[in-house]
């Protein structure tokens, strides 16, 4: 159900909105009534194939079948960030943005990041450890900006590590491992993450208060 009332939250700022190809697709999509939910779920469904496949390159038999598995986890991520972008530019042009299509939009999201980073944790390389710290860093992240705009700060979507800077490390690690087949390339791209994350959240957290502490 739309609400004609509603304004959207402020969306992450992302160039490949202004691009011919995403507006044909989003075009597309809208002339199919295809909704921005369907998309949003679409995109949880290729991250969690992503993780899978990462946490199955620990038990794959032979390097083809790792490679494989690398290739479809690189590609999950891909098209999960491809859903991301896609389901806000389909509610916008459709017009039927509604609060329920904001549970849609951030629910899956933090299941997609629990899925890769977990997932690249126990990959070939990974270290299980590392992965889970990375996927509560990446909740965490996405908790201080929520927080904060529910308190009254404004949506922030700040690095060095938030949600497309994570995935396109840990797709820059697939598509390595797939060349190259060095493990240390994945503890590598998961501390990057960690340490990355751990900005983040300190960089929104002082934003936040010093927005805040204006109205005070």
């Amino acid at each position: 159900m739309t609400d004609d009332n509603y304004k959207p939250l402020d969306r992450r700022p992302i160039k490949a909105r202004s691009t011919n190809w995403a507006a044909k697709v989003t075009t597309w999509l809208v002339q199919r009534n295809i909704t921005p939910n369907t998309i949003s779920v679409a995109g949880m469904v290729f991250a969690l194939i992503a993780g899978f496949a990462l946490l199955a390159t620990s038990t794959a038999g032979t390097a083809g079948a790792q490679r494989l598995l690398w290739l479809v986890a690189a590609l999950g991520i891909q098209l999960r960030l491809l859903c991301n972008l896609l389901d806000g530019m389909v509610a916008v042009e459709a017009n039927i943005a509604s609060p329920l299509g904001e549970l849609f939009n951030e629910i899956p999201d933090r299941i997609s990041d629990a899925a890769v980073l977990i997932g690249l944790g126990y990959a070939v390389g990974g270290e299980p450890v590392l992965g889970w710290f990375a996927a509560c860093l990446a909740l965490l992240t996405a908790y201080i900006r929520s927080m904060a705009v529910v308190a009254g700060a404004p949506n922030d979507f700040r690095g060095p590590m938030a949600k497309p800077h994570r995935m396109f490390v840990a797709t820059v690690a697939a598509v390595l491992m797939l060349l190259f087949a060095s493990p240390s390339i994945v503890s590598i791209a998961l501390w990057i993450i960690v340490v990355g994350s751990v900005i983040t959240c300190v960089r929104r957290t002082l934003a936040a208060a010093k927005a805040l502490n204006k109205d005070v």
